[in-house]
């Protein structure tokens, strides 16, 4: 028998202030076309009176409600985020505690950046597929806006905030590609890469969390390159070819480098799944955000088969096959 994980639940929370590119112009030297010219992004969700446990928990109880589940039922919650609550506990914890988690259960953050959905996927994956656990979460939740220095209209314009999850159960399969599930993952990280995507600060060094710096050549050259070599891998490793594929959903961090990496992979845009229009750069949250959004809205059915790529400061980078 061969155990599968398949997505059975989905969920999103996006804090209700909405800031738009003139909001933006009124700020820093910048405007509305300046923004969606460079960028793809028009307007961006800010918590304010939320934290990341806050809205990463009203995504989780939205999908772990979608799915016919109750918190009792979860095994296992991993939370991608680089904006916890608090350096310790982890906020995974604290979302544990507020639903109502059994004890006992397994809860921690992963830092992966915007990477951070797929190694948290990949993780449940694989402890599912060993049976450690039957049903587990996943979320990806940022308060982006804590770290951005609104006087830096390079990076201020691109960041938001929101949060995305999603349920996954074992399943039986029979180990093909015409399972239901996670048919692949694959994670990668080169620190040479560090410099040019970082915060200014951090607990053991300036005891402050510090802004987001961003080298944003680099960044681009690399992440076109890397988001598709990463969908690439998981689609061999899945037996996938790209005219099986139904969706992709690439991190959404600049409509420039998805359109980039769609061209690259050889997949029709109207296949490529959108969101940085209307969330901006929502860093881990930022797939499970366009994965619930897009189920919600019905663009995405049972059996299509998703890939989902992503890239992000460290760098880290990875992939991932799904059959929904």
């Amino acid at each position: 028998m061969y155990i599968r994980s398949e997505m059975v639940g989905f969920g999103h929370y996006l804090p209700p202030k909405i800031l738009t590119n003139d909001d933006l112009s009124k700020m820093v030297e910048t405007s509305d076309e300046w923004i969606r010219t460079r960028t793809g992004i028009a307007v961006r969700h800010i918590a304010e009176g939320e934290s990341t446990s806050v809205i990463a928990g009203k995504a989780v109880a939205n999908a772990i409600k979608n799915a016919g589940l109750t918190p009792q039922d979860v095994d296992l919650l991993i939370l991608a985020t680089v904006t916890p609550d608090n350096t310790t506990p982890s906020s995974a914890t604290m979302i544990a505690r507020d639903l109502g988690f059994r004890a006992g259960v397994p809860a921690f953050d992963i830092s992966a950046a915007c990477s951070g959905f797929v190694y948290a996927l990949t993780l449940a994956d694989n402890m599912i597929r060993l049976g450690q656990v039957k049903t587990a979460v996943i979320v990806g939740a940022e308060c982006l806006s804590k770290i951005v220095d609104w006087t830096d209209r390079n990076t201020c314009v691109l960041f938001g905030d929101g949060a995305g999850a999603v349920v996954l159960r074992a399943v039986k399969g029979n180990g093909t590609a015409e399972d239901t599930g996670v048919l692949s993952t694959c994670i990668y990280s080169d620190g040479t890469q560090y410099e040019h995507l970082k915060t200014t600060g951090g607990v053991s060094t300036t005891q402050n969390a510090g802004f987001v710096q961003m080298n944003g050549k680099e960044v681009f050259k690399h992440a076109v390159v890397s988001l598709a070599e990463a969908a690439e891998t998981a689609m061999k490793n899945a037996h996938i070819s790209k005219d099986e594929v139904n969706w992709l959903i690439p991190h959404q961090a600049n409509i420039r480098i998805i359109d980039s990496v769609g061209e690259r992979l050889g997949i029709a845009p109207e296949k490529v799944i959108v969101t940085v229009d209307h969330h901006g750069n929502t860093s881990a949250a930022s797939i499970p955000l366009a994965l619930s959004e897009n189920m919600e809205q019905k663009r995405l059915h049972k059996g299509d088969v998703v890939v989902l790529t992503a890239m992000g400061a460290g760098f880290t980078w990875g992939g991932a096959v799904v059959r929904l």
